[in-house]
């Protein structure tokens, strides 16, 4: 699943030692009330002057700023260094040269590390149901420029599957949409359905070429003094996936 030191996640996978990625969990901020303590996200109500101390000390750890995004729960992947924009409208990010560090926020949703087996090209991307839906890892994929084959993939901390109850919209999302195989992620509910985004996930990237997936399991819902959860909480702050080249 993933390694945990301090107040830090680190993926279980056989990355080159160039590849350097965690994930944040709530733990080691400044934030208080439902945001405490590492809140990362601008967007979510806690104060803006905690929201950018905690960020100072997520840059400690970095070798420079991260490329954040304004994550829309789309398709859309940037090239780090080769957009202008601050904090580009996209829910992924891919870097080819060393110390460029790209980022997402999650709170439920599934972040996904991605890399080469060389160590010359890594991502993440935000997939909640939408943007996994609607192809956000098959974009990823393609930004990464790389045989599919040859790619590495790890998924990070999200609901999981026994706790992520939806209606039929978000089955006819999927089975409906990018391609067969994806009704396996879904399990009746009474009236609704279980949705295991990890399976979801696992399919998707499976469908993009990519086999060599790792991770998996660890839910932010049952998990309150780790991980933030939005479906458990509402009010709650986020965590951020960070991945960059030495």
């Amino acid at each position: 699943m993933g390694a945990v030191s301090g107040a830090l996640l680190y993926p279980d996978w056989p990355a080159p030692a160039r590849v350097q990625a965690f994930c944040t969990t709530r733990d080691g901020g400044v934030s208080s009330g439902p945001w405490a303590s590492l809140n990362l996200g601008e967007r979510c109500g806690d104060d803006g002057e905690n929201v950018r101390r905690n960020r100072s000390r997520l840059a400690r750890r970095l070798p420079a700023g991260p490329l954040w995004l304004r994550q829309v729960h789309g398709t859309g992947v940037v090239r780090h260094g080769g957009c202008t924009e601050q904090e580009p409208e996209a829910d992924g990010a891919v870097a080819f040269e060393p110390g460029r560090v790209c980022a997402v926020l999650t709170a439920d949703c599934l972040p996904v590390f991605f890399c080469d087996r060389a160590g010359t090209r890594v991502a993440v991307a935000h997939a909640g149901w939408r943007g996994l839906a609607a192809g956000v890892l098959k974009s990823t994929v393609q930004a990464l420029d790389e045989d599919p084959a040859n790619l590495l993939a790890w998924l990070g901390p999200a609901i999981g599957p026994a706790s992520y109850e939806v209606g039929a919209d978000v089955v006819d999302a999927f089975t409906g949409g990018p391609g067969p195989g994806l009704a396996a992620a879904f399990k009746p509910s009474g009236d609704r359905w279980l949705l295991d985004l990890y399976a979801a996930a696992r399919i998707m990237l499976a469908m993009a070429g990519v086999r060599a997936v790792h991770g998996g399991g660890l839910c932010t819902y049952r998990d309150p003094q780790r991980f933030y959860s939005f479906r458990r909480d509402g009010a709650t702050g986020r965590m951020a996936s960070v991945i960059w080249l030495d």
